[in-house]
This record gives structure tokens, C-alpha cells and sequence, in this order.
């Protein structure tokens, strides 16, 4: 392995996908990743927020097991924030995973989405810290489930029947 990439295994519920880090475009975001998925911080975490044709999320410990109040899905973190590291060289392409944040630049922590389109609107505005090599299928099978819509149809993002990231190991090597 070079010095330059990182790879991690995300296990989900509906299968596994490899990805490779990019400690080089934006250190501190996956320092904070890597230590997050050794910890196990990242263990039953749901998917929490899927939007077909634009990006599946996870991260929040507040969704760990399928617990918790619903309500609250999106709005948990870790105790660790990370600034915004963008990067020229770094897009919202289709594979690439991105951290989330709330309205404050530099207020990242443990939520990250992967992208299913090309969204490029979010470059400058969310750090890129990595790409799916292997699995996007899994992450295409994950935005296909079933969500919440209220009466009036509004979309809730949130999966009826949980799907898990039931776990993020750190590799070695390459996948």
C-alpha cells in the first residue's frame, strides 16, 4: 500500500462495498474516519437519509440499532468535528463519498453520504474524502428501498425498514 491511500471495507445490510480514502486531499476528515471505524463508532448505523438519483447517508449515532426517536435521525454526530477540506482535484462524482455537515462550514463529524449521480452543485461546499471501488451496486440496492411519505406525499428520506451499515473496517491494503 502507498503512503497515499487508505482502504475500508463498509459492511451494510444489503452487502459490502470497498472504498479508498484520499488522506492526501483531505487529511483530517478521513483521520476522523479511520478513528471513528476503529473505535467501532460506526457499527448498526442506519442509512438514514435516501434520496434516489442523489446520495444514501449515514453516520448518526442516534439511528444506531434502528433506535431511537425517528424524528432525530440526521441530527447526531460524533464529539469530533472536522473542517471543510476541499480540494480542485476532489468531486461530487457518482462513487465519491463526501462528509455532511449542518449549515456551518467546519461543522462535520461523523455523517458521510455517497454520491449516485453526479453532483457537482456540492463541490466547495462538502469535503470529499473518498470513492467506491467495489459495491456501488450495494449503494444503488440501498436507495432503492422503501421510504416514508406523509399523506400529502412529501418524501421523508428515512428507509421504512431500517438498512444497517453494520460495520467499517480499515484494510491494510488494497480491496
Amino acid at each position: 500500500m502507498t503512503t497515499n491511500l487508505i482502504y475500508a471495507r463498509i459492511n451494510t445490510s444489503m452487502g459490502s462495498m470497498e472504498v479508498e480514502l484520499f488522506p492526501a486531499g483531505a487529511p483530517q476528515t478521513v483521520a476522523n474516519f479511520v478513528n471513528l471505524s476503529k473505535s467501532g463508532f460506526y457499527d448498526n448505523l442506519v442509512w438514514h437519509r435516501i434520496v434516489p438519483g442523489f446520495v444514501i447517508q449515514t453516520g448518526d449515532p442516534l439511528t444506531r440499532n434502528g433506535g431511537g426517536n425517528r424524528l432525530q435521525w440526521g441530527t447526531g454526530g460524533s464529539n469530533k468535528t472536522v473542517p471543510l477540506e476541499t480540494n480542485a482535484s476532489l468531486h461530487n462524482y457518482v462513487c465519491y463519498l463526501g462528509m455532511a455537515r449542518s449549515s456551518s462550514p467546519n461543522s462535520g463529524t461523523s455523517q458521510f453520504y455517497i454520491n449516485l449521480n453526479n453532483n457537482t452543485s456540492l463541490d466547495g461546499n462538502y469535503t470529499v474524502f473518498g470513492r467506491v471501488l467495489s459495491g456501488m451496486d450495494v449503494a444503488v440496492k440501498i436507495a432503492g428501498v422503501p421510504t416514508y411519505t406523509d399523506q400529502s406525499g412529501n418524501y421523508y428520506q428515512q428507509p421504512v425498514s431500517p438498512v444497517y451499515m453494520t460495520s467499517v473496517t480499515i484494510l491494510s491494503g488494497g480491496p
